[in-house]
């Protein structure tokens, strides 16, 4: 937290938690070196589609895996035919979750040892889920607790998420 001889206040929620060394209103040194530090990072976007697994050396995408499966929409129709619809959208997207656990596990797990922080994006339900795979487990130690909103996890999407990673988010809070 920052605050301003007029009294206004800025909370400021760092990439890669905590910030050492201490903000000032004129010196932001501490927080350009913190945001700018070279981290072994892994992301794992995930919507009830498609997925994209990516490991990032700095800003730079180091290894990924992308892809996407069928999970059938809502349906208007009602009665017995609406919950045979929901119990085959919850398998597809079970099955969606698992496959792209899979590819965590391929993607991800060698580099685990060296991973400074694991990013979420996209549906924190969806990432959630996929991490709850056992093998998962050294992973989901290491996720940030904030999921970043990201579009439908697609290769283009991934490679800029590197930029996404160091995003800093201020809060203004401002008191007269």
């Amino acid at each position: 937290m920052v605050s301003a001889p007029d009294g206004a206040v800025a909370v400021v929620e760092v990439p890669f938690p905590p910030l050492r060394g201490a903000l000032a209103v004129t010196g932001t040194g501490p927080l350009v070196e913190h945001v700018l530090a070279e981290r072994s990072v892994g992301a794992v976007l995930v919507r009830k589609g498609g997925y994209a697994v990516g490991w990032f050396a700095g800003r730079r995408l180091q290894a990924s895996k992308v892809g996407s499966a069928y999970v059938q929409g809502r349906t208007k129709a009602g009665g017995w035919s609406q919950q045979r619809y929901a119990r085959r959208r919850e398998n597809q997207t079970n099955q969606a979750y698992a496959e792209a656990a899979d590819v965590v596990a391929t993607v991800l797990l060698p580099y685990a040892h060296r991973l400074a922080a694991v990013v979420g994006g996209g549906d924190a339900a969806g990432v959630h889920a996929v991490l709850e795979d056992p093998r998962l487990a050294p992973l989901r130690a290491r996720l940030l607790p904030r999921v970043l909103p990201t579009p439908d996890p697609r290769l283009r999407v991934l490679q800029t998420f590197g930029d996404q990673l160091r995003e800093v988010r201020i809060t203004l809070n401002a008191q007269a």
